[in-house]
């Protein structure tokens, strides 16, 4: 009878899906996908490099499980790293090229598709010249990637109309970093988190968007006083010791009140402020012109009290490490809000020590690779392009003729974008990025790409991106290549090919290298000894020897002993240095000091109005990954994050009548989001909005605003003046006669601010 009902309910089968076994490696593991191998290597989602191993099973990839021995992440790894396997072969995976005929994707022969492009691409830069050629990367390849891809589009195509989507989430951070310390490269590291006596996160959140790092916070026993700055009540913030919940985009003005208080009662670091920077008289007389205490109280919404209690708690500690990310970076006044952020740092001597740093958070996982060896907004090697010797320098390395290299970048994304709007660019290039989802004003882009002649897209997966191309190179992915990747505290991982590429896809580095082969004599030239990764990171390592990202003392094999390796890694730092610009390291200025540099905050361009009364913001959620092209399909994140939402305040909720779980439109001057589900919160402040912005199903980006910082040209993603419609408030929330008043003052002040600034800039 037992044995009846057993098979009745088909417990023998149930029995057997979740048997476990022992592995030598994890314990106990699932009978039908335990691994007949391990393959040690690193995640390929975010910026905190977490090492970790690959299980493998019939030369498939069936667990992902973290490295224990990795100093990043010591064994742990967030939902997506755990899931990261299931990527390999998700049901949107690309099995191989495709040409656009008679309007429908097809698929064709790498040959097909190799001659089809290059032929296009001939005959635009023929008719047009080269620049009409662009092309638009990412943060996601191999460092070895990068590099030969930088070298074929800027040396191979001569375009220098090159960039990456890296400028849409840390092209300020580099060019901060560049301003106050003459080179991009994050000074600090994690351990900097366990030292610190104070750890003030501005515009960081990274319960979400970078949890692992909470581990590194955790580990600090000291009696720390952690500070969040940000408008939003995130998860990071429920962690703090004090919450700052200024107003919208006002970080800039903050940190400058916060100098001001740090001067005014002499807590500055004299003797640091007089060896180790330069600047300081104009920047003290700047700094005490323009933000007593009260104007930055009224800038930012923090009592003046609370601003002399938190500037208190920063110049008091031995040891300060400021951490941001996309608060602070995606911003129209980004570059300047980072090099405020390393003036306070500066002003208290936070600089080179061990628990103090100003410090970027990456957001994918090789977007320093790009900016180390890209060939974007600077040759490989953090060399500029207006310098001669820089050129001179490289043009040897290489073998190449010196006027092979630009004098100059080309255009940034959002200029690429303009020129193929204006019909400068006929073709575009887009690899393993997905603009259709994450470039702000999406109207205005679709639109623009339309006016293409071709459209390439390289990419793991259909994309929404690659949905429209006219030619789709299928690119392998994580585990299926090797390489390198490096992390936000310039930690070189090695990440381990694990299975074979999918299909009849292709590494993007074999893509770059057979490509090549179809321009006449380029491949001669620029690849003829370059066969494998290993091949190009000799090259790298020889390119980057004597600057400040060396890599010339590392190998494969010595990242995988150490756990990654922090450059400079040469003879002087033959294991590479955690901190940059400690007391015997100088600056890369013309001086060796830090500069301190006057900053300013601008008020919003565009403000609330009574058709647009509130502000939105937007962000990550921890269960998804950038427009989920990797994580849309795996069903464990899926479940978790399925849509977008739109977090509200109960008393905005209150006038459009609204719950949590019922749907909203949300309206901008740019165009409109439909069905979004409400999640009622007190995170946000009323007048304000969050939404993700990871889904085409409720394209946020629709709405966003096309404004850009003047240095980096990132994005102002996190603040524009939005509408909600409810079902039964469909004309939207309306403002009482006080707040209409106030929002006249504030856009009065704007305008006149604005106004101010602009006439300074002709000045």
């Amino acid at each position: 009878m037992f044995k009846k009902i057993k098979e009745f309910f088909k417990d023998d089968i149930k029995e057997e899906k979740y048997a476990l076994v022992d592995d030598p490696f994890f314990g106990k593991v699932a009978k039908t996908k335990a691994p007949d191998k391990w393959v040690r290597t690193t995640c390929g989602y975010c910026g905190v490099g977490c090492g970790m191993y690959i299980g493998v099973k019939n030369g498939k990839p069936t667990y992902s499980k973290g490295d224990p021995l990795h100093p990043v992440n010591k064994g742990t790894l967030c939902p997506k790293g755990l899931s990261e396997h299931r990527m390999v072969y998700a049901p949107n995976r690309l099995k191989e090229p495709l040409i656009r005929k008679d309007g429908v994707l097809k698929p064709a022969s790498w040959d097909e598709a190799f001659k089809y492009t290059s032929d296009k691409f001939k005959e635009i830069q023929a008719k047009y010249g080269n620049g009409a050629v662009a092309v638009i990367s990412t943060g996601q390849l191999l460092t070895e990637e990068f590099y030969a891809l930088g070298k074929f589009v800027q040396l191979g195509l001569k375009t220098n109309n090159y960039d990456g989507n890296t400028t849409l989430c840390m092209a300020s951070a580099v060019m901060g970093y560049k301003q106050s310390f003459g080179s991009d490269g994050p000074v600090g590291c994690y351990e900097d988190f366990e030292k610190a006596d104070v750890i003030m996160l501005i515009g960081a959140n990274i319960a979400d968007n970078h949890p692992i790092l909470k581990l590194h916070i955790q580990k600090n026993r000291k009696n720390k006083k952690i500070i969040v700055v940000d408008p939003r009540k995130s998860k990071t913030a429920q962690m703090a010791d004090i919450f700052v919940p200024l107003k919208p985009r006002s970080d800039l003005a903050l940190i400058n009140g916060l100098c001001y208080i740090i001067l005014e009662q002499g807590w500055e670091d004299e003797k640091f402020i007089k060896e180790r920077t330069s600047g300081f008289r104009e920047f003290k007389k700047h700094i005490m012109n323009n933000y007593p205490p009260q104007e930055v109280a009224n800038i930012t919404g923090i009592e003046v009290k609370e601003l002399y209690n938190i500037a208190k708690v920063y110049a008091k500690a031995n040891s300060a490490i400021s951490a941001w990310t996309m608060g602070v970076n995606q911003s129209s006044i980004g570059t300047d809000t980072v090099s405020a952020i390393n003036n306070l740092a500066l002003i208290t001597g936070n600089l080179g020590i061990e628990g103090g740093a100003p410090m970027s958070i990456t957001g994918q996982c090789n977007a320093m690779g790009t900016r180390e060896f890209g060939f974007t907004s600077s040759i490989p090697g953090y060399r500029d392009y207006k310098n001669d010797k820089d050129r001179e320098e490289f043009a040897s390395i290489v073998g190449v003729p010196v006027d092979l290299i630009p004098k100059a970048r080309g255009y940034a994304y959002p200029q690429i974008i303009d020129a193929i709007d204006r019909g400068e660019i006929k073709a575009l290039w887009v690899v393993a990025t997905n603009p259709l989802v994450s470039y702000p004003d999406q109207n205005r882009l679709r639109s623009a790409l339309k006016k293409l002649d071709i459209l390439v897209v390289q990419d793991a997966f259909m994309s929404d991106t690659a949905q429209i191309a006219d030619v789709v190179f299928a690119a392998a992915t994580w585990s299926e290549k090797e390489g390198c990747y490096t992390n936000s505290e310039r930690r070189c991982n090695y990440a381990n090919k694990a299975v074979e590429p999918y299909e009849n896809t292709k590494s993007d580095l074999d893509i770059v290298l057979e490509f090549s082969r179809y321009f006449d004599g380029v491949h001669e030239m620029l690849f003829k000894d370059l066969k494998t990764p290993r091949d190009v990171f000799e090259e790298i390592k020889r390119v980057s020897k004597g600057r400040l990202c060396d890599y010339s003392g590392m190998s494969y094999e010595l990242m995988e002993e150490l756990g990654g390796i922090q450059w400079p890694c040469n003879e002087k730092y033959p294991k590479g240095k955690a901190r940059l610009y400690t007391e015997d390291m100088p600056c890369p200025t013309s001086d060796g000091k830090a500069r301190l540099l006057p900053v300013d905050w601008r008020p919003l361009s565009e403000t609330c109005s009574v058709k647009y009364p509130l502000t939105l913001n937007t962000g990550r959620t921890v269960e998804q990954f950038h427009t989920r092209t990797k994580t849309g399909t795996i069903g464990i994140l899926n479940d978790l994050a399925p849509e977008a939402w739109v977090e509200l305040n109960e008393n905005d909720a209150k006038k459009l009548k609204v719950k949590s779980g019922d749907r909203i439109t949300i309206s901008g001057a740019r165009g409109k989001v439909e069905d979004v589900i409400v999640k009622v919160a007190n995170t946000v402040r009323e007048g304000s909005i969050f939404v993700p912005f990871h889904f085409n199903t409720q394209l946020i980006n629709a709405v966003t605003l096309p404004e850009f910082d003047e240095k980096s040209f990132e994005p102002n993603y996190k603040q524009c003046a939005v509408q909600l419609h409810s079902k039964l408030v469909p004309e939207g929330i309306k403002l009482e006669e006080e707040e209409l008043a106030g929002l006249l003052e504030e856009s009065n002040i704007a305008v006149k601010e604005n106004i101010e600034v602009e006439q300074s800039v002709k000045a």
